[in-house]
């Protein structure tokens, strides 16, 4: 039987906070990450606000030279590893450096910089552009950046899935963990989408709100889409026999994972949510959990009318009329969608709602969708006991990846 697969370091950098212990205090708190968006002109267009992560200074955190030689998403990356490596005191040594790997994971990469480059040289030329573009660009420059700065020597890649690429960066890593491949892994993923492209792109698909307050508003009757936010969320995992012997705190176990594909459409989800149910189920199945087992599930409640109701048809055809009875919350309605990073961020939430006993609310939830008609928590956390909660992360592309997150005894 495999090795139990266990939590010991979390670290994140998005809209609520700098560090997971204020994250999670807003999260309980409610508060949302909402604000105009400052990070470009929003004069000619209909969206204008976002989950911008809020007074980033990079050089507090890397000297400024090393700062401009980084995209966005890997400066974030920095900072969420640096607090996830910290907290679980791993040291990496140059004997062990090749049983650790690093699989951070990036829907896009570098965003941003992409945008800049294809402005800069048609306005200045080819010989005008930087030589760090492409270390900016690559989807695995924050994965591979991280693994030099701390010296891991394992697998070290990126995961692109859509939104699902942070969910199943840790999945790869935990399944890698379990064959013997590595004894720990630092996973998790970064991105940085608020620009003009990426806001752009995402109201003409349809999928954004374009309201000011209020909003976004998952499983809501009223909701009108996703607000777009950014960050990084990464964690430390270990072989349980690991950690132990070097004396670490375990937060949690990462008892399962599962991953599925809808093969239905690019950008929208299957109506009857059977990819996602297939891959709940596979994910409790991994970690021999029963469906009475589950105390909570984070969805990935975007807020867009077809993603809810497919997520609540999935979780329905799941646990049946146990549906009714797990309160289900999207707290992307506090830290808007980050892209690849939102199921990273969400692993670790349910691991402290585990640890505190707490479900997370949704917020700006006011008139019930009586096609949408499970438990969503609305708007005040509630404390009651979790023992096992599950992080639903679905993405364009037809992409369903499930973690499960167990209370270690």
């Amino acid at each position: 039987m495999p090795e139990k697969v266990v939590i010991t370091g979390m670290g994140t950098i998005n809209a609520l906070g700098h560090n997971v212990k204020d994250t999670w205090k807003n999260i309980v708190e409610g508060v949302s990450g909402i604000g105009p968006i400052t990070l470009f002109d929003t004069s000619d267009y209909l969206v204008k606000i976002a989950c911008e992560v809020k007074d980033f200074d990079p050089s507090a955190y890397m000297p400024r030279k090393e700062a401009r030689r980084r995209d966005r998403f890997e400066q974030f990356a920095v900072v969420a590893a640096h607090e996830a490596l910290t907290q679980a005191g791993l040291e990496i040594t140059e004997e062990k450096a090749g049983r650790v790997g690093v699989i951070i994971s990036a829907a896009i990469g570098g965003f941003e910089t992409i945008q800049d480059t294809a402005f800069e040289i048609k306005d200045k030329g080819p010989r005008r552009l930087s030589p760090y573009v492409i270390p900016k660009v690559m989807p695995n420059g924050a994965a591979g950046m991280i693994g030099i700065e701390y010296g891991a020597k394992g697998p070290t890649f990126s995961v692109a899935s859509a939104c699902a690429s942070g969910s199943d960066g840790i999945g790869m890593a935990w399944m890698m963990i379990r064959a013997g491949l590595i004894d720990a892994a630092i996973a998790g993923a970064s991105d940085a989408t608020i620009i003009p492209i990426g806001v752009g792109s995402f109201d003409r698909l349809g999928a954004m709100s374009r309201r000011t307050d209020g909003t976004p508003q998952p499983f809501d009757r009223e909701r009108d889409g996703l607000v777009m936010g950014e960050g990084s969320a990464i964690v430390v995992l270990e072989r349980e026999s690991h950690a132990r012997a070097r004396g670490a705190e375990i937060l949690a176990e990462l008892a399962g994972y599962a991953a599925t594909a809808d093969s239905f459409h690019v950008t929208a989800p299957a109506e009857d949510g059977a990819g996602g149910t297939q891959a709940m189920r596979m994910s409790l199945q991994s970690a021999q959990a029963n469906l009475q087992d589950v105390d909570y599930i984070n969805a990935h409640g975007t807020a867009t009318q077809l993603n809810d109701l497919s997520e609540t048809r999935a979780i329905k055809a799941t646990f049946g009329d146990l549906a009714y009875e797990i309160p289900v919350s999207s707290t992307k309605s506090m830290t808007g969608h980050m892209m690849g990073t939102t199921g990273a961020l969400e692993a670790i939430l349910c691991v402290l709602a585990v640890r505190d006993n707490i479900v997370p609310p949704t917020i700006n939830y006011h008139t019930p969708d009586p096609d949408c008609d499970l438990d969503y928590v609305p708007n005040e956390a509630r404390e009651q006991p979790v023992r096992v909660a599950i992080s639903n992360a679905f993405g364009f592309g037809g992409h369903n990846s499930v973690l499960t997150i167990r209370e270690y005894d």
